[in-house]
């Protein structure tokens, strides 16, 4: 019966470990007063970082004209088909922006770029090349390695590559199956590298609706998301650890009394 008592005792403990307040759950709570606030408003655009990897097009009427700057490497694949045949798949230069924001773009030579957004970099080559071609190009940026990580009390923690460059917190844990209900909403943590190399930790909290007009809540590209478990969590962690110790040593007891009483009845 002691025994019964003490597993008892142990299983509600954990139960009532695991049990959160309802209140601290949700997300966006006090959404009703966010239309009353005059917030700023303004559309989200990608910065280019050291270290970003960006492919660049230039397009006009005449494709001949913009060959010059739509530099193309040669890109080995295999295909099976009987026999594994080797070709040559042709495709867009890419550009690595190195640590002092530049690029080395063709004819124009170094370009500074770092801290600018993608429309910004798109009107400066343009601007640039105008010299070159009778009619303005259409040029097109986009990112190759825009991704980031999701880490924590969440269903599927990983490194995500985002395509279209524009990713808010909400939808960066929608893509790792959202937080578990021992992740902590009013404490996740944000960790993030400026163009400096600086690495910062920001403190957010979900359960507040003025969150969506927090600067933090699009995402800047490499950002890492941790979601810190609660107290829940530990203590749920602290009872299952204690209670398998608690069963091992309990069976190992009763191997020794079953030994002892064998050898005396000998």
């Amino acid at each position: 019966m002691k025994i019964v008592r003490l597993l008892s005792i142990l299983t509600l403990a954990a139960l009532m470990g695991g049990c959160t307040s309802y209140k601290k759950v949700p997300y966006l709570q006090n959404s009703d007063i966010i239309d009353e606030i005059d917030y700023p408003k303004s559309l989200y655009d990608a910065v280019i970082m050291p270290k970003d990897l960006l492919t660049i097009t230039v397009s006009t009427t005449d494709p001949e004209a913009a060959a010059p700057f739509n530099l193309t490497v040669q890109t080995p694949y295999s295909v099976a088909q009987g026999r594994s045949t080797i070709t040559q798949q042709p495709s867009l230069q890419q550009y690595l922006v190195d640590n002092q924001g530049d690029i080395d773009f063709p004819v124009l030579g170094t370009l500074h770029i770092g801290g600018m957004t993608k429309s910004s970099v798109e009107s400066l080559i343009q601007e640039r090349l105008q010299p070159y071609l009778k009619e303005t190009p259409i040029v097109t940026v986009r990112m190759s390695n825009y991704k980031i990580s999701v880490l924590g009390e969440v269903a599927r923690p990983g490194t995500f590559t985002v395509s279209n460059e524009k990713v808010n917190l909400l939808e960066a844990l929608a893509m790792a199956g959202d937080m578990t209900v021992y992740g902590r909403r009013d404490n996740v943590k944000l960790i993030r590298e400026d163009g400096q190399g600086e690495r910062h930790i920001t403190e957010l909290d979900l359960n507040d609706a003025e969150i969506i007009h927090s600067p933090y809540f699009y995402l800047q590209q490499n950002d890492v998301i941790y979601v810190t478990p609660n107290k829940a969590k530990a203590k749920g962690s602290r009872i299952g650890s204690e209670t398998s110790l608690w069963f091992s040593g309990t069976s190992i007891l009763v191997s020794i009394a079953s030994l002892i009483a064998t050898i005396v009845l000998l």
